[in-house]
């Protein structure tokens, strides 16, 4: 079985995620980490029952990694298109236990498994060779953390707790029977709309805001 890790807010550039994230939910996210396996960086949210929310982008004083980054973002034009039409939420990870359960049937989705960091590798996280989003971003991506899950202490907790999780998309029961194969605990609900879109409904310090 899958379950839900986190939430990804994919950005042009981690200032525009943060102000997004300010604008949305009234919260100032510290700073993260940097990736330089990947190129990219940061900033992290706990949102309650060991589930975070991650803003993730192309780091400017980053080196290539040899390979398509993770979350599609080599596609910056891709990137700066979904920000620009409010798909700012663009996706999800979830923690699969081993890859080796993964169904022959749905590899092709996910792509291959990657060993990270290259060097020292501590995880493993699913990339398809061009490094865009599973369907887009209506599958989540994989990440098996090899029995050594999140340390949540390291992410700060501001007092937002996740109370729901979307997406709208165009053919909802494809999406949902993919789901239903895979197991997926903590799943976002699933309703049709005319483009795939998430939202999030998170309780604050300052009331329930909503995150788009």
């Amino acid at each position: 079985m899958l379950h839900l890790d986190h939430i990804t807010v994919i950005a042009p550039t981690l200032e525009e995620g943060t102000e997004h994230i300010r604008d949305c939910l009234d919260i100032d996210i510290p700073f993260g980490t940097r990736h330089p396996y990947m190129g990219t960086h940061n900033h992290r949210l706990q949102l309650g029952d060991h589930v975070y929310l991650e803003i993730v982008a192309l780091d400017p004083k980053g080196t290539a990694p040899g390979r398509a980054r993770w979350f599609g973002l080599d596609d910056q034009r891709k990137v700066r298109e979904d920000w620009e039409s409010g798909r700012r939420l663009r996706g999800w990870v979830a923690n699969i236990s081993s890859f080796k359960n993964l169904s022959p049937a749905h590899r092709s989705i996910f792509g291959e498994e990657t060993a990270l960091p290259f060097d020292t590798p501590e995880f493993s996280f699913s990339i398809p060779q061009d490094g865009s989003l599973p369907l887009d971003g209506a599958a989540p991506s994989l990440i098996d953390h090899w029995g050594n899950p999140t340390a949540m202490a390291d992410i700060p907790d501001l007092g937002a707790q996740l109370r729901s999780f979307s997406l709208e998309h165009p053919d909802p029961e494809a999406i949902r029977s993919l789901y239903r194969d895979l197991e997926i605990g903590r799943q976002p609900s699933i309703v049709k709309g005319a483009q795939m879109r998430y939202e999030a409904k998170i309780e604050t310090p300052a009331g329930m805001k909503t995150l788009t």
